[in-house]
């Protein structure tokens, strides 16, 4: 581990450490900020219903989840979700999930939480008379939200849920705690195979580093253009 550094296992690994790890890595990534994103909108929606039993829960939720650490979470749904799908389909034996759903279940949950207050957010600072405006032209709920909110706030937030696309895509490195061969998974399985961690985690860290520093550029320009437009 402390002997002279030997570059070359990443030479020789680096098809697996991609095409492995950082596939599993951007496939739990875009899923879950896709579908997070839709059940995110719907708990904005849900937050700022005028009935207040469905705001209550969606507040409720979103609390919840926010206050309580990923990891935990992530352990939670592992060993929960096989007995949650055995008690729907009376199963006399928890139901074998396994890793990947049970994290992607996680995830999901997870950033439709953090999707919610973001995107409240967002129809929050559309003015209140183009809502007014449009229901005097005798559209209704719906379809100011479809058609005159919606679209604003999210212009707005694009660059929001982008960063936070970022942070999911390092969160999702804790899924190694359940032994699934993402980007820092597989990296951890060459380290320990051949002897050197101290290559591999610095490369992983080096490949982290230029993509989210990468992308966190990409959301500056954008929100300076946005800001421009505005």
């Amino acid at each position: 581990m402390f002997g002279p550094f030997d570059f070359d296992v990443i030479g020789r690994s680096w098809r697996y450490l991609f095409f492995e790890g950082m596939a599993f890595t951007l496939k739990l990534t875009f899923l879950s900020m896709v579908v997070g994103l839709v059940l995110g909108t719907l708990l904005a929606m849900a937050r700022l219903s005028a009935m207040k039993p469905l705001s209550m829960i969606a507040g409720v939720y979103v609390n919840l989840i926010r206050s309580i650490p990923l990891v935990l979470v992530i352990f939670w749904f592992y060993f929960l979700v096989p007995y949650l799908a055995a008690s729907i389909i009376r199963s006399p034996t928890p139901v074998q999930v396994g890793p990947f759903i049970s994290s992607l279940i996680t995830f999901i949950l997870f950033e439709a939480a953090y999707c919610c207050e973001i995107i409240r957010a967002g129809i929050q600072s559309i003015p209140r008379g183009q809502a007014w405006a449009a229901y005097a032209l005798g559209m209704n709920y719906r379809q100011t939200m479809r058609e005159i909110i919606l679209p604003q706030a999210f212009r707005r937030m694009v660059p929001i849920l982008l960063m936070q696309t970022i942070v999911l895509f390092q969160d999702v490195s804790l899924v190694y705690v359940l032994s699934i061969t993402d980007f820092v998974g597989a990296a951890s399985k060459v380290a320990q195979r051949d002897g050197r961690l101290l290559e591999m985690y610095l490369f992983v860290a080096l490949v982290y580093f230029i993509i989210c520093f990468s992308l966190s550029l990409f959301v500056k320009r954008l929100q300076q253009r946005a800001a421009i437009i505005q």
